[in-house]
């Protein structure tokens, strides 16, 4: 199923729309039923569309939707990533794993890296991105914050923001400091993976927040909370979105108009 509204009747002087893929969040759907709106809601309302990539689907079928799309966006998940994955024996307060998002991922992240698409990552979708690049999460937080308090809650906790990173520069000018978070997570990120760095943490318990990879060149920004879901109300969530598909628009600009591609 692909979903695609109109931005290019936002943007006039666009010669395509904006198009994102976004992995169906899980093989639960009454879960992918509440959460897929919000996602779709701050694309199109950051100039976007998402195109979503269906699970169980072939490698080639995926292909071609990737095709058409200039950004990646991974999404949280009911799911816990396979701790096989990352050479770890299951705990038994790991939840249970879905191998079809994961294969899906995996083909999104090959996608985004190989093409250096821009990349973001969303709670789950941040500890995916995190094993690909061979690092790996810890099974079961027990700290001394709640980071799993409810969808409803907005302001969780705070996170510290490193000046000078990407991610700084996206909400507060370069600057860094604290920001406001929501939270919605059991588990975390442990060893970081290759070619990223730690860009927020939790600084009550030091529970790694965001990371980035670290290149000026290729957009990947992967945030543990859920700026999705405070869009409207968050001026940080908004300009996160912004930012990723600003570098989407850049990078279709540059790959995909003067190749004669269409989405």
């Amino acid at each position: 199923m692909v979903q695609d509204s109109s931005p290019d009747l936002e943007r006039p002087d666009s010669l395509m729309p904006i198009r994102i893929a976004v992995p169906v969040p899980s093989v639960d759907a009454d879960y992918n039923q509440r959460c897929i709106p919000s996602y779709f809601e701050a694309l199109e309302a950051s100039g976007a569309s998402g195109v979503l990539i269906p699970l169980n689907e072939s490698q080639e079928h995926v292909a071609r939707l990737l095709a058409g799309v200039q950004g990646i966006l991974l999404p949280g998940s009911r799911f816990d990533v396979d701790p096989e994955q990352y050479g770890e024996v299951r705990t038994p307060e790991c939840g249970p794993a879905d191998p079809a998002r994961t294969a899906v991922d995996e083909l999104l992240l090959q996608d985004g890296f190989s093409l250096r698409k821009p990349i973001l990552g969303i709670c789950a979708g941040t500890q995916a991105l995190n094993v690909w690049r061979s690092g790996s999460l810890v099974q079961h937080l027990t700290t001394a914050v709640e980071h799993s308090p409810g969808r409803q809650v907005a302001e969780a906790h705070p996170v510290e923001v490193a000046a000078g990173s990407r991610l700084a520069g996206i909400v507060s000018g370069g600057e860094g400091g604290e920001l406001q978070v929501n939270s919605s997570h059991h588990q975390a990120i442990g060893v970081v993976g290759d070619g990223l760095r730690v860009v927020a943490v939790s600084p009550v318990d030091g529970v790694v927040e965001a990371v980035e990879l670290d290149s000026k060149e290729h957009f990947v920004l992967a945030v543990q909370w859920h700026p999705e879901r405070t869009f409207k109300e968050s001026e940080a969530s908004r300009k996160i979105f912004a930012a990723f598909v600003g570098e989407a628009e850049r990078w279709g600009a540059c790959n995909m108009e003067s190749s004669g591609t269409e989405g």
